[in-house]
């Protein structure tokens, strides 16, 4: 498992590109917290909240761009049939492959660190809620945990990478906001739009962010991350 790892992230940073999509994101980051209108210094006090609400959907494009080459280009290649002659079972590749991919988001996220010293130092009195920022940082991990589990899924589905990276946008896109924008039809107004809003991933990444860690949201995190991987799981055994 840990040689695919290794395999994913060499292939990664073996070319210039896997820089650029880890520079672009935190360059985009940092112009609309720092510089851009309506940015970090014109809010009078020290929050990352703005960063919390950005990231995600950077991350819907990061990510995808990250993973679908995982298993696309094997299959395009021809190399898939050669990993499957090594002492792996599939779960094992599938496991190597994600935790690769994952790492890889884990690497982009860590430099954003930055941000919370530096608002820490910058601002007066007490500074920031570390607890609330610390939740906030397990809350975006779980949420990467999911969209790379997704990107691995759709590009276990195809030989084309770009097609993997749309697949992968699209589903990942539907199941981050897709089902608050149902919750919100009047038609669901009541009781049954609670219900259709906490099946999107949305509301379980602001449950977690505001500090408090509920097993339910752990449990919807994991078992979405499993359902993608079982989906992968099948695809190559089709293969």
């Amino acid at each position: 498992m840990w040689s695919i790892c290794k395999k994913e992230l060499r292939q990664f940073f073996s070319s210039l590109t896997g820089y650029i999509v880890i520079i672009v994101f935190l360059l985009v980051n940092g112009l609309v917290l720092f510089v851009f209108n309506n940015n970090i210094f014109d809010f009078g006090y020290a929050s990352l909240d703005k960063f919390f609400q950005l990231a995600p959907w950077i991350l819907l494009l990061l990510i995808p761009a990250i993973t679908m080459r995982s298993f696309a280009d094997e299959f395009r290649a021809g190399t898939y049939e050669i990993l499957q002659t090594r002492p792996l079972s599939r779960w094992q590749i599938i496991a190597g492959k994600y935790a690769g991919s994952l790492m890889v988001v884990f690497i982009a996220l860590l430099p954003t660190l930055i941000y919370v010293y530096s608002l820490q130092q910058l601002s007066s009195g007490a500074g920031m809620d570390m607890g609330a920022t610390a939740g906030s940082y397990i809350g975006l991990f779980f949420l990467a945990a999911v969209f790379t589990a997704i990107g691995v899924c759709a590009s276990s589905f195809t030989s084309n990478a770009v097609i993997a990276f749309i697949l992968s946008l699209i589903a990942a896109a539907l199941l981050y906001y897709g089902f608050n924008a149902i919750s919100l039809m009047p038609v669901l107004a009541g009781n049954a739009d609670y219900y259709v809003e906490m099946a999107g991933i949305d509301f379980h990444y602001r449950s977690v962010s505001r500090g408090v860690i509920d097993t339910r949201d752990l449990v919807y995190f994991f078992s979405l991350v499993l359902f993608f991987l079982s989906i992968t799981h099948r695809n190559l055994i089709k293969r």
